[in-house]
């Protein structure tokens, strides 16, 4: 169940994004918590797959209900950077990154259609938020519980993970390492 307020913002965001065809996902603690592994995000975070040119034009569909400063996300599109925009009625901050990598633009085609009580969201496959969260673990020094027991939650929660995909995956993100410990850790439960 998701806080009315904060709905209205996603939902404000999301028509935004969808109204000048900027493909966008979910991704992070909301990506999570659709998957079964329940968190209370901070902030949201989403991944675009969005031009520099789109900013000006992003930061005027959002309306003056919000901070979004055109030529900060512009910048930070070209330098291949996230970039925040702030909803200000709801208080709420949603962090947005651009895809930069391979990975990035698989995850954006394969994301999953989560409907909750007003909005439908385009959210990270569950395979996906596995693969984002373990390469997290591993550039964070292997060290946040938290993550971690996030880690499993998302594998014993999902008996239909796709085990080949996100192998494939882990490979190739040098990550297949940690993934074969957690399913290993999954399984003794």
């Amino acid at each position: 169940m998701m806080d009315p307020l904060l709905e209205k913002a996603l939902s404000e965001l999301v028509s935004a994004l969808e109204g000048l065809r900027i493909c966008y996902m979910v991704v992070g603690s909301l990506a999570s918590s659709a998957h079964g592994v329940l968190e209370t995000p901070s902030d949201i975070d989403l991944l675009v797959a969005m031009a520099p040119s789109e900013a000006a034009p992003l930061a005027a569909a959002l309306g003056p209900d919000w901070y979004a400063d055109a030529d900060a996300m512009e910048f930070a599109l070209r330098a291949g950077r996230s970039f925040n925009v702030i909803h200000v009625p709801a208080g709420q901050k949603f962090d947005v990154f651009p895809v930069t990598s391979e990975f990035d633009a698989a995850e954006v085609e394969r994301a999953v259609i989560v409907s909750t009580a007003h909005i439908d969201l385009r959210v990270a496959s569950m395979e996906d938020t596995l693969l984002a969260k373990l390469q997290r673990y591993r550039e964070g020094g292997e060290v946040s519980d938290r993550q971690w027991n996030d880690i499993t939650g998302l594998i014993a929660t999902n008996s239909s993970l796709d085990l080949d995909y996100v192998r494939s995956w882990a490979a190739r993100l040098r990550v297949e390492d940690l993934l074969a410990r957690a399913l290993a850790e999954a399984e003794r439960g």
